[in-house]
C-alpha cells in the first residue's frame, strides 16, 4: 500500500533543501531506434532517420532514461527517493510541466550528448488536502557543437486523498480552436510509450495497481506524451515549424477510459501558438504555448 503521511515537518523540510543545488551529469547517444519507435507510436509517417536528421522537439525524452536497478524501486515503480532527487515523503509525484528552450545547436540523430542537471529549488505549500513540495530541476542538453537545450521541469509531491478531501475546481476548455485532433488513448499506446521513455510508473500501465491502490478511475496518460502530442499537432499544421520555447502546465489528469481532444490556435503574425487539451466532459487538462522561429 502506498504511504498516508500528509505533512512534512520542519526537520524533513531542512533535510529536503539540502538537495538544492545537487547536480547529475548524464551521457547519451542520439540513436535512430527510439525515434523510429516514438513516430509509429504517433502515427506519423516520416522519413527513416538517417544521420543528421534533427530531432523533433520533446523528443529528447527519449533519451537519459532512468536506469534504476529493479531492487531499487519503489512501489509505485519510480526509482526509490533520496538520489539526484530529494527523498520527499509525500506518497504521489507527478509532472507537474516545464518550460523549454532550444538554442542554435539543433539535436541530430547521430550526436554524442550530455545532461547536466541541477536540483533549482524546493518549495513547500499547504494546499486544501495535505502539503505541497515542488521540486524544479534545470537540465542543460548539449552535443559537440554546444548548448542545444535547457529546460525546467517542475515536480510535485502530495499526500493520497482522502475520502472527505474537497476535489479540485475544473476548468472549462476553450472552444473555437483553430486546429483539432481527437486521441483514443488505450493501454498499449500507454505501454509503447512508457517503454520508450523506460518509465516504470506504475499508474500508466498497471490497471489494478492505478485503481485498487491509488484510487483513480483508470490508466493515467502521461504528461509528457500528451504535450508531445499538442507538439505534434503543430507539427501536422505547419509543416517543418522549428521550437524556440515551449511551456506546458498538467491541469487535470486525462484517463484512458474516453478519448481525449488536442487543440492548437496561432497567432495572427504566426510566430506564437496557444495550446491545449480537453477531455470527454470539456474540461481543460493540459495549458501550453510554443513560440516559432
Amino acid at each position: 500500500m502506498t504511504s498516508d503521511i500528509r505533512t512534512v515537518d520542519a526537520a524533513m523540510l531542512t533535510k529536503l533543501h539540502g538537495w538544492v543545488g545537487q547536480t547529475e551529469t548524464l551521457s547519451d547517444s542520439i540513436t535512430a531506434a527510439p525515434v523510429r519507435a516514438l513516430s509509429a507510436t504517433l502515427d506519423r509517417d516520416d522519413a527513416d532517420p538517417a544521420p543528421g536528421t534533427p530531432l523533433p522537439e520533446l523528443w529528447h525524452w527519449l533519451y537519459f532514461l532512468p536506469t534504476a536497478r529493479q531492487s531499487g524501486l519503489g512501489p509505485d515503480g519510480h526509482p526509490q527517493r533520496g538520489g539526484f532527487l530529494p527523498p520527499v515523503p509525500l506518497p504521489r509525484r507527478m509532472w507537474a510541466g516545464g518550460r523549454l528552450q532550444w538554442h542554435q545547436q539543433v539535436l541530430q540523430v547521430g550526436d554524442a550528448v550530455t545532461r547536466t542537471s541541477r536540483i533549482e529549488s524546493v518549495t513547500h505549500k499547504s494546499g486544501r488536502t495535505g502539503d505541497l513540495v515542488f521540486v524544479l530541476v534545470k537540465h542543460e542538453v548539449r552535443n559537440a557543437r554546444g548548448l542545444a537545450l535547457t529546460e525546467e521541469h517542475d515536480i510535485v509531491y502530495r499526500a493520497n486523498p482522502q475520502a472527505a478531501d474537497p476535489g479540485p475546481q475544473p476548468q472549462a476548455a476553450e472552444k473555437n480552436a483553430a486546429w483539432s485532433d481527437i486521441v483514443t488513448p488505450d493501454d498499449v499506446l500507454l505501454f509503447r510509450y512508457s517503454a520508450l521513455t523506460f518509465n516504470g510508473h506504475r499508474i500508466h500501465y498497471d490497471r489494478k495497481y492505478v485503481t485498487e491502490v491509488e484510487g483513480y478511475p483508470g490508466l493515467i496518460v502521461h504528461g509528457p506524451l500528451i504535450a508531445t502530442l499538442l507538439v505534434n499537432l503543430l507539427r501536422n499544421n505547419i509543416p517543418g515549424a522549428r521550437l524556440l520555447t515551449f511551456e506546458f502546465r498538467a491541469v487535470r489528469p486525462v484517463f484512458d477510459l474516453w478519448p481525449f481532444k488536442l487543440h492548437g490556435t496561432p497567432s495572427a503574425d504566426g510566430k506564437n501558438v496557444k495550446l491545449w487539451t480537453e477531455d470527454h466532459e470539456g474540461w481543460l487538462t493540459m495549458q501550453a504555448s510554443a513560440t516559432l522561429a
